[in-house]
């Protein structure tokens, strides 16, 4: 038969709690632009870095080859800034990192959809070689 399983009023309502959705107005914030050659990724932080919105071209419905043209990079850009803004954004510093064409264009939509930019930093990592190859084989 089998043991009678009681179900239990508090567990709910811990379950209930758990996914209570938190709003916070932030004024200033970071936005990390990351540019590859096949997609584009925006996400908006605060301050500390917890996400406060984000988007790529391919989570916007582009597909394939499109995902890192500059006209998906502006779309997507202005998708997360006007998510942004509705949690009181006004001034953001620009992460950018990457090779990707729609580099450019994500850059130009931030204050073309109303943010003010106070500083624009490149973070791509910059290669060195790599470490040292393996000596040939001798046979």
């Amino acid at each position: 038969m089998g043991k009678k399983r009681i179900k239990t009023v508090q567990a709910d309502k811990l379950r209930q709690q758990k996914f209570k959705k938190i709003s916070r107005k932030i004024t200033r914030g970071r936005i990390y632009i990351k540019s590859t050659y096949n997609n584009t990724r925006i996400t908006v932080t605060d301050l500390k870095g917890d996400v406060v919105a984000w988007a790529t071209a391919g989570s916007s419905g582009f597909k394939g080859a499109k995902k890192a043209t500059p006209y998906a990079a502006s779309v997507i850009t202005k998708d997360v800034v006007s998510r942004a803004k509705a949690s009181g954004l006004q001034e953001v510093e620009l992460y950018i990192k990457g090779f990707g064409t729609g580099r450019e264009s994500a850059i130009r939509a931030v204050p073309a959809n109303g943010l003010e930019i106070i500083s624009i930093r490149d973070v791509t990592p910059i290669s060195h070689g790599g470490c040292r190859p393996p000596k040939p084989r001798r046979v």
